[in-house]
């Protein structure tokens, strides 16, 4: 009788605990389901994915699922922030297509190329998004679209300007103008306006989007002068660096005309202040990362007289959406929009345009709508995507003045 009691109650034992453990895994997923909610108008989502119940690339019910992946943290977390402010608020004044809810799912890239890739395949296998926007810079922009490509589903880009962003990538469109002609733009500026004969570039080699673009201002300057000497010195950094002395004490005996100098506001900022404190007096140009509070925060009186090219300006609305979007972003903000705001506006209603128009959620056919996207009324002009997805648009060039950002000229693509 003993031993039979010890055999039954070990039995119960065993029986208790894994009804114990199968109550605490039920418990464990539940809690990983309601991890990473979708991103509602105005909120800023964890880094976290969500499973969706539908097929990957489909929408259920009265839900239409757009993705959106940009840096929230890390170095680039500014322009982010900016965009998705944009698209926030688009998703405000434009909540639904198709009589059903847009509903935004937002993953943090941490301005990382891993985790960017990391975060277009968490939007796509957990989220089961049909589309996606994203991101602010060409080299999160790259790491995200090979995955986008690879599973079919659609990529708006705000701001991503490097050119092979959309090379042989049938799936991912930019709203933005491309490095090519913003390159061009700034040689023109520095030799038109700013007579330069000579000047110096400093890039991040770390960023596709600093060399590419310093490469196409050089390009453009050697021919605008005539001389292949007119690039008087090339230097080179990494992102996160701090100190720049010993790049700036090789071009100050040089003395260039102008220093083009493209990268984050950050670096940049940091750049151009020791560089004034080195007693270097050129003229510093820059690119469109250049628009950020952050860049006038950390270079204070040093940044006075920069000039850079940019995407859009209120002082200067293109089209009636520009003044609508202008109006309802300084009632929700109580500021000025950027230029990065403006684009995930424009880039938020190119997708659902394109949802629109393809009459379904299914991202072979929001592709093949956007592949059509032709003059388009956005916030930062008019929008037509030409064969490889890019925009054909103006650029914008502003100066700082008296600790603001001031606008200069609107340089259109045939000048």
């Amino acid at each position: 009788m003993m031993l039979g009691s010890r055999k039954k109650l070990i039995i119960i034992s065993i029986i208790f605990l894994l009804v114990v453990s199968a109550l605490l895994a039920g418990c464990g997923s539940k809690q990983a389901s309601d991890a990473g909610k979708p991103a509602e108008s105005g909120q800023q989502a964890s880094d976290s994915g969500k499973s969706g119940s539908a097929a990957s690339g489909e929408s259920s019910g009265d839900v239409i699922k757009v993705g959106v992946y940009e840096p929230m943290t890390g170095a680039s977390a500014a322009g982010g922030q900016m965009t998705v402010e944009g698209i926030n608020l688009a998703n405000e004044m434009f909540p639904e297509v198709l009589g059903k809810k847009i509903k935004l799912f937002l993953v943090d890239n941490k301005t990382d190329k891993t985790e960017a890739a990391n975060a277009v395949s968490r939007l796509i296998q957990q989220d089961k998004v049909s589309v996606i926007i994203g991101s602010y810079g060409s080299s999160l922009s790259m790491a995200g679209g090979q995955v986008a490509k690879d599973a079919g589903i659609p990529v708006v880009g705000c701001s991503p300007t490097n050119p092979l962003v959309t090379l042989n990538n049938d799936y991912y469109f930019r709203v933005c103008f491309i490095d090519p002609f913003q390159g061009k733009v700034m040689a023109k500026y520095a030799y038109n306006t700013l007579k330069a004969k000579k000047a110096a570039i400093i890039m991040d080699v770390s960023s596709d989007y600093s060399v590419g673009l310093s490469n196409y201002f050089k390009q453009a300057f050697v021919e605008l002068t005539g001389d292949k000497n007119a690039i008087v010195a090339e230097a080179k950094y990494k992102t996160g660096d701090q100190e720049f002395t010993a790049q700036l004490t090789g071009l100050k005996d040089l003395k260039p005309d102008a220093i083009f100098a493209p990268g984050n506001y950050g670096e940049s900022a940091l750049l151009i202040k020791q560089a004034r404190d080195l007693g270097i007096d050129a003229l510093f140009l820059g690119g469109d990362t250049y628009e950020a509070p952050e860049f006038i925060q950390i270079g204070g009186k040093a940044v006075e007289g920069v000039a850079f090219s940019t995407h859009y300006t209120a002082e200067a609305p293109v089209t009636e959406v520009s003044k609508q979007f202008l109006d309802a972003y300084k009632q929700k903000y109580g500021k000025d929009p950027t230029a990065f705001a403006a684009l995930g506006f424009d880039a938020y209603l190119v997708v659902r345009d394109a949802i629109e128009r393809a009459g379904s959620a299914e991202p072979k056919a929001i592709r093949d709508a956007l592949a059509k996207t032709q003059d388009f009324k956005g916030a930062t002009g008019i929008i037509t995507l030409d064969q490889n997805g890019d925009a054909n648009k103006s650029a914008v060039i502003k100066q700082v003045k008296d600790g603001k950002f001031v606008y200069i000229e609107t340089i259109q693509p045939d000048k």
